[in-house]
């Protein structure tokens, strides 16, 4: 096994054996779980994405605060989610991954509605303590190090594009995600769109075989294997990248700019994908790699997923009360937990598409 692999390994499992309540410290509020989400007795309940979570334990405890209904959501990631929902065990999923056709046509509860609900970034993040300055990357060096042809920081292809960084001859210890994740789906689907290589194998997906690196649980898990290992590179949410205060690099867009995760470059990126869309649409849309100035290219919408013929009325009504609340005055918590809130005319199309659950 390759020592680094070895290494990596390691932390993981000294991780794992340490005290709970201190491996919940290194990943700050993203992972922090709120009565809302862990109170018996739900109304409803939820199972999906870790990518959003930040932001849906805001508003699950916020609106129980409001209207008295509590919300228990499980962030087991998108994959979990999108079964969980199939299987009629929730009463809606989360997912940054849209449901395939194959998917959506398995789902015993019948047709499913994407409900966007926020826009965020997927964050390259790394730990390099004696770099000063951001590191710029470009899609096809990021599929390099991650398909195993880029193993040093101070390689050529990434030393071009940092000029005057001093850069560590030292190993890039690649982290990705071990369970079905929307991250992963993001982050895949960005690097397929920008590199031939990748989009032949290992292509996009919740899962997908990974050529190198150590897998770790969820957001929050990424974040904390990067945080603890010199030499890391992941991927995660823009909130989990800022609430751990980890160096993000700034990606080369479609427009050849270098530009940062931020909430200004993921509403750039959504712009265009939303200025065409009809109110009828299919809300699976992807806008990674989106042209324009100032886009960040690994940027996407997350969903809340449910099924158009609610088999609970009275459920079906506090889901779809919470999701216009969600879709409007929710919307005013998502900048402060650095997601990026949903175009006007959208969120004026979903609330119509939500009048259709019968």
């Amino acid at each position: 096994m390759n020592r680094h692999v070895v290494a990596l390994a390691m932390v993981s499992l000294l991780a794992a054996c340490g005290d709970s309540s201190k491996k919940s410290d290194s990943t700050t509020g993203a992972a922090a779980t709120p009565a809302a989400s862990t109170t018996s007795g739900a109304d409803l309940t939820g199972a999906g994405a870790t990518f959003p979570y930040p932001l849906y334990s805001k508003w699950f405890d916020a609106y129980s605060t409001k209207s008295g209904v509590k919300i228990n959501y499980q962030p087991i990631g998108s994959g979990g989610g999108i079964r969980q929902l199939s299987e009629q065990t929730v009463d809606f999923g989360g997912t940054d991954a849209p449901m395939t056709d194959a998917e959506l046509a398995k789902a015993k509860g019948g047709a499913v509605l994407h409900i966007p609900t926020a826009l965020g970034a997927v964050s390259i993040v790394y730990n390099l303590a004696d770099l000063s300055q951001p590191i710029k990357l470009t899609g096809d060096v990021l599929a390099a190090i991650y398909q195993g042809q880029i193993t040093k920081w101070n390689d050529a292809r990434i030393a071009s594009l940092n000029a005057g960084a001093k850069l560590p001859a030292t190993d890039i210890l690649v982290v990705h995600r071990s369970d079905g994740s929307g991250t992963s789906y993001v982050f895949t689907d960005y690097l397929a769109s920008v590199s031939p290589a990748w989009a032949t194998k290992p292509g996009k997906g919740k899962e997908v075989q990974w050529p190198v690196g150590l897998g770790a649980k969820g957001n929050d898990g990424v974040a904390g294997q990067v945080k603890q290992t010199p030499g890391a590179i992941g991927y995660v949410e823009l909130a989990y990248a800022n609430q751990n205060k980890m160096a993000t690099a700034m990606m080369k867009n479609a427009a050849g700019e270098f530009v940062a995760p931020s909430i200004a470059s993921v509403t750039a990126a959504a712009a265009g994908a939303a200025a065409k869309l009809p109110a009828t649409t299919d809300y699976r849309v992807s806008i990674v790699n989106a042209a324009g100035a100032g886009v960040y290219p690994i940027s996407s919408f997350t969903w809340i997923i449910l099924f158009e013929k609610q088999s609970d009325p009275a459920k079906g009504k506090k889901l779809t009360d919470f999701l216009k609340w969600a879709l409007s005055d929710g919307q005013a918590m998502e900048a402060p937990l650095d997601y990026a809130p949903l175009p006007d005319k959208m969120r004026s199309d979903l609330m119509a598409k939500l009048d259709t659950v019968k």
